[in-house]
């Protein structure tokens, strides 16, 4: 009996794991105009469940006119839905002042069961943050 809950749990544990390695990794967004706008976003999922953000922009006339801004956090999964949350005492310093508490964005992928040649980007898609110029931004992994 004992052998069947220890394989049942480490099964279970597998599986886990497994779900969240399809979650992990880089993704990242760029806008530009030529010669005038850049506006870039780089965001990695690492599979120990901690995330850092970063967003570049150099906007032409802005103030200032290059900005750099970094997040850092933890992230968990939950049907297709990642949540991402910031302890303040850990991951706030100089560098580091994005709040992502009360993030969500929705994993967009295509189906395995879809055999059609129609191509679907795998990416993030924010539909929740504190931060305001975060809601609905699609980052694509790399």
């Amino acid at each position: 009996m004992k052998a069947l809950i220890t394989t049942l749990f480490l099964i279970c544990s597998i599986t886990l794991s497994a779900q969240s390695n399809q979650f992990a990794g880089a993704y990242s967004r760029s806008l530009s105009e030529e010669g005038k706008h850049i506006i870039e976003y780089k965001l990695t999922l690492n599979q120990d469940g901690t995330f850092v953000f970063h967003s570049y922009s150099k906007l032409q006339g802005g103030t200032p006119p290059e900005e750099n801004k970094y997040g850092k956090g933890k992230w968990s999964v939950k049907d297709n839905m990642i949540t991402f949350s910031a302890n303040k005492k850990e991951d706030f310093d100089e560098k580091y002042t994005l709040d992502f508490n009360n993030s969500t964005a929705r994993f967009v992928a295509k189906n395995p069961r879809d055999k059609s040649d129609k191509v679907v980007k795998t990416k993030l898609q924010f539909l929740e943050s504190e931060i305001n110029w975060m809601r609905r931004i699609d980052v694509f992994r790399i």
